[in-house]
Formats: structure tokens, C-alpha cells, sequence
């Protein structure tokens, strides 16, 4: 019972402070340097979200050949740029990922 509290209660609060900004939105014409600053919202989150568990291990850097989540997240940049297909970066960033832990005894 405590769990859907909590969570309706982040509802409420992101439903609260992110909703009058959408409405306003809406309603009003943004200027076109905030519209293209807008854009790099998504790829700046994502980054946030994903660095840190790739290059951090027991709070220490590492960049070292036993990191399969290193080296996954490299295959997937390569595949990103070359293809720019997302499927086929997702397909190949965690496969080589899953093979790489399991040939460094990760699993």
C-alpha cells in the first residue's frame, strides 16, 4: 500500500509541475533559439542517464577491456553513426555486450 502511495504521489507532483508548462506552450509562441535548444533536451537526458554506468565501476573510472558495458556502449556508437538504425544499435550494443560479460566471466 505504502509503494502506490508513493508512486501516486510522484504522479501528482511531475503531473503538477510539468503540465502548466505543456499548457503554456500551447498558448504562446516559444522563440526560435529556446525551439533549438529544446532539441538537445533528449540526447543531454539520455547521456546523463547512460555515462555513469558505463564508465564508473565501484565509484572508480573504468576504461579497461573487462568493462562489457564499455564496450557495448562503443559498438552501439558505431553502429548509431554507421547505420542510424535504432534497431541495430540496440541488437548489436547488447549482444556484444552479453557475449563480451560472458567471455570476461561476467555472468
Amino acid at each position: 500500500m505504502k509503494e502506490a502511495l508513493l508512486i501516486l504521489g510522484m504522479m501528482i507532483v511531475t503531473f503538477g509541475v510539468r503540465y502548466p508548462v505543456l499548457a503554456l506552450v500551447g498558448r504562446i509562441e516559444l522563440p526560435e533559439p529556446v525551439i533549438r535548444a529544446l532539441r538537445y533536451v533528449p540526447p543531454a537526458v539520455l547521456t546523463a542517464i547512460i555515462v555513469p554506468p558505463v564508465l564508473l565501476r565501484d565509484g572508480q573510472i573504468a576504461l579497461t577491456l573487462d568493462n562489457a558495458y564499455l564496450i557495448g556502449a562503443l559498438v552501439a556508437i558505431g553502429v548509431a553513426w554507421r547505420t542510424r538504425n535504432l534497431l541495430w544499435t540496440i541488437l548489436l550494443g547488447m549482444g556484444v555486450f552479453l557475449v563480451w560479460r560472458v567471455l570476461t566471466g561476467g555472468l
